[in-house]
């Protein structure tokens, strides 16, 4: 495993740079704003050729009090009446319908914002959607087992993830791996393990489901964890995102607004209570002009700003009229198939919180700077229309995850394929210099052997400056250190996936009690103890006796990973277990159970 470093680019803190970005606005796209006030953002956009028939109209910016007189009005379905409700993690509120749009029609919507005295009249106008009848395929069955693949557990009987192999080094950073499991021979589902690869917590996705994107984030001031949940076609997801507490509670569900399905492709929490999401929608365009056809359907992606607590959608932006189809590399087809023409497959915030977000696109080698105040793409970098002049090294093919790094690089896995345009795949860091209008390679990070994985793949950078690479399809993970040299590598088994991967510390009780099973023989009774998602478990205490409310102390042994047996002398015929933490302090009790 090897990492080249090249020359840094332009020096500077990320302040300096987006100080320097004024000078340089006149390679944004243009764009119209929906209102008059900058503090506003009104969606649907205005423009919006393909808004859902069920949207509502946010107003992200001004308090619910301070809008007044909102009219919407259909070109077919004429004036349509609603509610004002009020976000609970931002200024502002969204109007909510009583009835939906038809199909195809023109909507115009206006009111009246600001504070008594001072009101000004602000509005936009869009475009509903043609939806299409498409019965998406129904999911594979999943490959007939295969000795060593998947694990099992004798307390935990209905676990069978993957088996995970890893090789680490000293110097390896800490913390637990978050992982996804797909497409294998075990279960689906989410999966975190320890640093020697073992396993701590697993969670089956539904049959004929995946779960992907599991990782911790932070919510109410909290770390907590975070997966989405549903079905995969035409390349992505229909489902919802959950957000669990420490105790593997849930917290909320995160779900697209306006009638769409939540994306797997990215989740982002703000510290406000708010979260961004990716989705996507089928409907019916004109595709003539990139060779497709004219009835053909158009798989737009879009972006949701979602208040958590309410539901609510505070912001959405669609590829559609803001990215050209002559963009993508991806051929529109000549069947009456969906067309892909950006992929979606990652959200970062700008780190200066000005409400831009920077949103990766696979299909057309891109990556977008989106004005949250007015959707304007403000600059592009990669693809067949870069903003910037492209350093050697730096541009990408099908790429995903990119991220603002605190010291404005950019950090962006590189697939490099499918089909193959590069040699291998890569983990890159970037730097713009938006006074040259250039974009510098920072650092690179490949596996050896090579591995060149079509799709999925994330890159990143620990808190003690190691970097930790997903390689997605190919379902490895690498962690780098700050020198560049592979400390820890491991894998599951293929045809496994995993979306991405990361590594976080976690520490957790589970709300759910300890499990114990019994195997019974002539010299003894075996006593299994595990704790599905407990974290700190030092060592397992048995207690046997005649009655539960007799129990006492017969046995105790270390913790030897998500599972372990422990030989009990004879007794019983009841048995439970204690979780012991590292002072032996009793951290979960088992239900008593007799052999």
């Amino acid at each position: 495993m090897t990492v080249w470093r090249g020359r840094s680019g332009a020096a500077g803190s990320w302040s300096s740079a987006r100080a320097s970005l004024a000078a340089v606005l006149a390679i944004a796209a243009a764009a119209g704003s929906a209102t008059s006030a900058a503090a506003l953002t009104l969606s649907p956009l205005n423009g919006t050729p393909d808004a859902s028939p069920h949207t509502q109209i946010s107003f992200l910016g001004v308090p619910a009090d301070e809008i007044a007189g909102v009219a919407v009005v259909g070109s077919k379905s004429g004036r349509h009446g609603g509610r004002l409700r009020s976000y609970a993690s931002a200024v502002g509120a969204s109007y909510v319908l009583r009835r939906g749009f038809m199909e195809g029609e023109r909507v115009t919507v206006t009111a009246r914002v600001g504070p008594p005295g001072r009101t000004r009249r602000v509005g936009t106008t869009f475009t509903t959607a043609r939806g299409v009848d498409y019965a998406l395929p129904v999911d594979p069955a999943p490959p007939p087992a295969k000795a060593g693949a998947n694990q099992s557990f004798v307390s935990a009987p209905t676990l069978h993830p993957p088996s995970v192999s890893l090789e680490s080094s000293p110097g390896v950073s800490g913390g637990d791996i978050f992982l996804t499991a797909a497409a294998g021979y075990g279960q689906n589902g989410a999966m975190i393990i320890d640093g020697a690869g073992r396993l701590v917590w697993f969670q089956p996705a539904v049959a004929g489901q995946a779960i992907e994107n599991l990782q911790v984030q932070t919510y109410a001031g909290r770390p907590v964890l975070t997966y989405w949940q549903g079905r995969i076609d035409v390349g992505v997801g229909f489902g919802a995102n959950t957000i669990l507490d420490t105790d593997y509670r849930p917290l909320a569900t995160v779900a697209a607004g306006n009638g769409y399905l939540a994306d797997l492709h990215a989740l982002r929490l703000t510290t406000s209570g708010s979260a961004y999401l990716t989705a996507y929608s089928l409907v019916r365009a004109d595709l003539s002009s990139v060779g497709g056809r004219r009835d053909g359907i158009l798989q737009d992606a879009i972006v949701q700003q979602v208040d958590v607590p309410t539901g609510l959608v505070m912001f959405e932006w669609h590829a559609d009229g803001h990215v050209a189809f002559g963009d993508s590399y991806a051929a529109p087809p000549s069947t009456a198939r969906p067309w892909d023409f950006v992929h979606f497959n990652s959200i970062s915030p700008d780190p200066s919180g000005n409400g831009d977000v920077l949103v990766s696109s696979r299909n057309t080698w891109a990556l977008y700077d989106v004005s949250r105040h007015t959707g304007a793409v403000l600059w592009r970098v990669g693809g067949k229309r870069s903003s910037f002049r492209m350093g050697a090294g730096t541009g990408t093919a099908y790429q995903h995850d990119a991220e603002w790094q605190p010291d404005g690089t950019i950090t962006i896995f590189d697939n490099g394929a499918t089909p193959k345009a590069h040699s291998q795949s890569r983990a890159i860091r970037v730097r713009i210099d938006f006074v040259h209008r250039t974009v510098d390679l920072v650092s690179r990070f490949v596996r050896s052997p090579a591995l060149l994985s079509g799709s999925q793949g994330d890159e990143q950078v620990l808190d003690g400056g190691d970097t930790f690479v997903g390689w997605g399809e190919a379902p490895y993970f690498t962690e780098f250190d700050a020198a560049g040299h592979a400390v820890l590598d491991g894998h599951l088994p293929r045809p496994a996936q995993t979306y991405r991967s990361f590594r976080f510390a976690w520490s957790a009780l589970p709300a759910a009690p300890p499990s114990i099973a019994l195997r019974s023989a002539a010299a003894g009774t075996t006593v299994y103890a595990s704790w599905n998602g407990a974290t700190g478990v030092a060592a397992w205490r048995v207690l046997a006796g005649a009655t539960p409310a007799t129990l006492a102390t017969v046995a105790q042994a270390p913790s030897s990973g998500f599972e372990t047996a422990i030989a009990a002398p004879s007794g019983g015929p009841v048995f439970a277990v204690q979780a012991l933490g590292a002072g032996g302090e009793v951290l979960g009790v088992s239900h008593a159970i007799a052999r």
